[in-house]
């Protein structure tokens, strides 16, 4: 009989055929068996987490990393201590903003070798800018970049400027060719106020425009597109209808969006950094109107929208915060794992992480589903003073236990 590093039980395993009752056999680094929960499965060490569920470890995408003041290794262990706090053991980091932008192959290796010792699984974005040529394109595919990343304002700061209509449908066409998906923060700069740092300057609008600017791109290269943010609910019906016209466009929100109204926020809050900002209650609750099942865009990811360039420190909470508005909507585990696992995980070619199968990594989080926390006062995050469902009490990434701090 196998014998297995760790068995793992629960009567909440969240796995693709449901939430229930299973034992999850771990051996070297990954999930090798799946079975019933009473199963005699012999391991080195046996954990019972009773009610206690166990979901895929959470793969957050565009995760800022880079702290100013603070060399890259120093800033992605903190990302990875943030995110395995969170349940997320899988981060795939934004090229910008940081110290060097990931604009080039150069760059991006220097951003390898300062990510290699972090205790999570940790992947690299490539930038595009004005100045991005098919060579550069191809030079940071080859060094490994997962996904490609532009913005048509200033959703990566001074290290990655608004590119225009030629330059995306010339980098589209590039990607198309290498099959890559690319990442667009899609607010139109020619629709932001001056200065655009005020919520007001950054109206729905500005979205949707250039929203309709990468649909009409896209229709033309069929690059797999993915909109983050995806904030302004007016922006839904464009999205569902862009499968219509062949364009493969799917989105992603952060749970700020979804939790916290801009009417909340006190005048000294972090929330007020987040671009785009928080947006009103009425658009909070037709944004989850435009999530319900059966409604969601197609490929719809949730991911934290950490960005501690900007004060806004979100990995550890954002996970619970999706959670607790879930449950309050009767939404279950099973969307918690597909919106902040397996979708993210297929959508950027992750495939053995992102759920709970055997042959898939052994990236696994012990997630306590009834708990309620008092999130500190203290904490940097735009949930600080909040109670929020969920608590997070193990974490294995590759099958090592990690307790979260």
């Amino acid at each position: 009989m196998t014998e297995f590093d760790c068995v793992v039980r629960s009567e909440l395993v969240v796995a693709p055929a449901g939430v229930g009752p299973a034992a999850v056999g771990l051996r070297q680094g990954r999930v090798e068996a799946v079975a019933a929960h009473d199963a005699p499965l012999r391991a080195r060490e046996q954990v019972d987490l009773g009610g206690v569920a166990l979901l895929p470890g959470g793969i957050d995408l565009g995760t800022g990393v880079h702290v100013p003041g603070r060399d890259l290794e120093d800033s992605y262990r903190r990302a990875a201590e943030a995110a395995l706090a969170g349940g997320v053991t899988t981060i795939v980091a934004a090229p910008a903003p940081a110290r060097p932008s990931v604009t080039s192959a150069d760059a991006l290796q220097v951003h390898q070798r300062a990510s290699a010792g972090a205790p999570v699984s940790v992947f690299l974005t490539g930038g595009l800018t004005q100045a991005s040529g098919p060579l550069d394109i191809a030079d940071l595919h080859a060094a490994g970049a997962l996904a490609f990343q532009c913005s048509l304002s200033d959703g990566g700061a001074p290290d990655m400027a608004a590119i225009d209509d030629v330059r995306l449908r010339k980098a589209m066409a590039e990607l198309t060719t290498l099959d890559a998906v690319l990442f667009v923060h899609a607010e139109d700069a020619r629709e932001l106020g001056t200065p655009p740092f005020e919520a007001e300057q950054r109206p729905p609008r500005a979205e949707r425009r250039g929203l309709e600017r990468v649909i009409g791109a896209a229709r033309v290269t069929g690059t797999r597109t993915h909109i983050t943010p995806f904030t302004a609910a007016e922006c839904a019906a464009l999205l569902a209808a862009s499968a219509s016209v062949g364009v493969r466009l799917s989105a992603q929100t952060s749970p700020h969006y979804l939790c916290l109204p801009a009417e909340n926020l006190t005048p000294d809050s972090v929330g007020h950094a987040f671009r785009p900002p928080l947006r009103s209650d009425a658009n909070r609750r037709a944004l989850w109107s435009t999530l319900a099942p059966g409604l969601e865009p197609e490929d719809t990811t949730v991911s934290s929208g950490h960005l501690p360039a900007y004060g806004l420190h979100t990995l550890e909470w954002s996970r619970s915060a999706l959670w607790t508005a879930l449950a309050r909507r009767g939404l279950g585990l099973d969307t918690l794992a597909r919106w902040t696992a397996q979708t993210p995980a297929a959508l950027v070619g992750l495939g053995d992480k992102g759920c709970i199968a055997e042959g898939r990594d052994a990236d696994l989080v012990a997630f306590d589903p009834g708990a309620e926390v008092h999130i500190p006062a203290s904490d940097p995050g735009p949930y600080a003073g909040m109670r929020v469902r969920g608590r997070v009490e193990r974490v294995w990434v590759a099958g090592r236990s990690r307790a979260p701090e």
